[in-house]
């Protein structure tokens, strides 16, 4: 019963997120929801896929989860620790760039780091993601391929996906020229 359950809930939860339609424009809130199946342009891949890719060492993975700024009001003597980022190894973090509008330091910042996974050359593949359910992935995603990217896998299912099937993680670090909260 409990196994019919939970198979049943599964599947459901598969149904309901393939009935999300691919909008014309950006997400531009409420980011941690269903995304859509496909992304125009992209090729949607899921964990397997994205293992495969990475074993071969020909993508280029780039991880676009958000990073909360520090806050400004911590009371005199706090300690502030960054959560630690597990990601996939050798992808580079661009935080902050999957918003759906951005700031033109934060344009900069993502091309910087789209032109060092490809060697500037648009026509390398290159993998974005974030975590399940996550639209900051697809919204990069439908950027890179905007801005010329030929051949741009996207990753829904991202670290959650990898992590599921064991794959390994790593800590990562945000890479360098992040802009800061006002900027």
């Amino acid at each position: 019963m409990i196994r019919a359950l939970a198979v049943a809930i599964c599947f459901a939860g598969v149904a309901w997120s393939q009935t999300v339609e691919e909008p014309q424009d950006y997400r531009n809130d409420h980011y941690r929801a269903p995304v859509p199946i496909a992304l125009s342009g992209a090729t949607t891949i899921g964990a397997a896929e994205a293992f495969a890719m990475w074993q071969t060492g020909k993508a280029g993975f780039i991880d676009v989860l958000p990073q909360p700024p520090k806050p400004t009001n911590l009371p005199e003597g706090t300690i502030w620790r960054e959560k630690p980022r597990h990601s996939i190894p050798g992808a580079i973090w661009l935080p902050n760039v999957g918003y759906g509008a951005i700031a033109d330091v934060t344009a900069d910042y993502f091309r910087s780091g789209l032109e060092r996974v490809t060697g500037g050359d648009r026509a390398q593949p290159v993998v974005l993601f974030c975590l399940e359910d996550c639209w900051m992935s697809w919204n990069a995603a439908k950027r890179a391929i905007e801005w010329g990217y030929e051949d741009v896998y996207w990753f829904p299912d991202g670290t959650d996906g990898w992590a599921f099937l064991d794959y390994p993680l790593e800590q990562i670090h945000p890479m360098d020229g992040q802009p800061q909260a006002g900027d």
